[in-house]
């Protein structure tokens, strides 16, 4: 029988619409995707090589369980650069994508009974890898006309004397919105005071526009840096999604820790992703802000376009690659199949109508939204607009 902790876990609705898209494009059918969180962009040739060098010389083995001492040195590095963040090699661990990273910091720090608050909307994974991990999801839910940033008032009126930690995301996946220093400052203040942990998943950091600067909470002060678990990684600042290569950067013990667990799950990353991730971390950074120009430009215009749609609002996002659109005045219109009810219907029906594939609001904890990523072409977001258009006048 299957275990009592697996039935907890629901399938990830970005993947399970990506698979119903592809699976509507092996038919023939035209899909354009809104879906899957990644760049479409090609890993810089500067990386590739790196990765085809160390499989000319061998570089095919273990390597200690939490990645090669160059890749560390590297990875300090670049927190110290651009985070003014102060990390040793022992407390880092390189972990098999950035999710296996906030998997080992769950798998650290909760216990039975554990609560962990869980800002809504959140990106889907937190609630479940919470769960398996036996410890309780509080979901916050945080408001449209707050740019849905968590007010320090929401939570610490969630804590309790349970409250193990609190997982941030910023900028978001999948509302694009991020913290600016005085509200980290004041979660950091409420965290400190009730010895609260907090996760913090970075991963989008480098994608942020209008001359936008991130912060890292653990950079307020030297308290709450031993209280947070800095979460990132490379998939998305270098396109490298599949090369699966994702970092923790915290307390010492709490990252041995991570790491006993992981020798005894995945064991080490692959060597040759470790070597890749390390000429992505020393080598030219050009191609970032070369992605990230691109990635405005369709920001803009996708979000323009959505507004210009009756009954859509979306709020422009400040970093990421999601637009997170309102579509609540659809609520209980009628096709000629189907009563949209609630977001997942709207999903299903754009992708049915349209063929067009995004993602519902409920998958991330927020009714009433959709989520659309703009990683993907100037064309395929023009010509995704004018059929999701064109499907929301037919409902009545």
């Amino acid at each position: 029988m299957i275990s009592e902790r697996a039935k907890k876990v629901k399938p990830s609705a970005t993947l399970s619409i990506d698979t119903k898209a592809k699976e509507m494009k092996a038919a023939g059918i035209n899909v354009i995707s809104f879906a899957v969180g990644e760049p479409d962009f090609d890993t810089p040739d500067n990386i590739k090589a790196a990765a085809i060098k160390a499989i000319n010389d061998g570089f095919t083995k273990y390597t200690p369980v939490g990645g090669i001492p160059e890749l560390k040195n590297a990875i300090a590095g670049k927190l110290k650069k651009d985070n003014a963040l102060d990390y040793k090699p022992n407390e880092i661990l390189v972990s098999v994508g950035a999710k296996h990273s906030l998997y080992n910091a769950a798998q650290a720090l909760y216990s039975e009974g554990d609560e962990v608050i869980i800002p809504a909307p959140y990106w889907v994974s937190y609630p479940d890898q919470t769960l398996l991990n036996d410890a309780v999801p509080v979901i916050v839910e945080t408001k449209e006309e707050d740019s849905f940033v968590l007010a320090p008032e929401q939570l610490a009126k969630a804590v309790t004397k349970k409250t193990k930690a609190i997982v941030l995301n910023y900028p978001s996946n999948p509302t694009g919105f991020t913290y600016d220093k005085k509200a980290l400052e004041a979660i950091a203040e409420i965290a400190v005071k009730n010895n609260i942990y907090v996760i913090s998943d970075e991963i989008y950091e480098m994608l942020l526009y209008d001359g936008r600067k991130h912060i890292s909470i653990a950079s307020i002060d030297p308290e709450i840096k031993k209280l947070t678990i800095v979460i990132n990684g490379f998939s998305k600042s270098h396109a490298m999604t599949g090369w699966r290569i994702g970092y923790a950067a915290g307390d010492a013990a709490v990252i041995k820790a991570m790491e006993n667990i992981q020798s005894q799950s995945t064991s080490n990353p692959a060597s040759i992703s470790q070597k890749a991730a390390l000429e992505a971390a020393t080598g030219p950074q050009d191609f970032i802000a070369v992605m990230v120009r691109e990635f405005d430009k369709r920001r803009k215009y996708l979000v323009e376009e959505l507004n210009k749609i009756e009954g859509v609002s979306c709020r422009m996002p400040q970093g990421a690659f999601y637009a997170f659109a309102n579509i609540k005045e659809y609520m209980g219109k009628k096709s000629a199949k189907m009563t949209v009810k609630d977001s997942s219907d709207m999903a299903l029906y754009l992708l049915e109508e349209a063929a067009v594939a995004l993602v519902p609001g409920s998958a991330f904890g927020a009714e009433g939204y959709i989520r659309m990523s703009y990683a993907t072409s100037m064309a395929k977001i023009t010509e995704g607009l004018n059929r999701i258009k064109t499907a929301l006048a037919k409902l009545a």
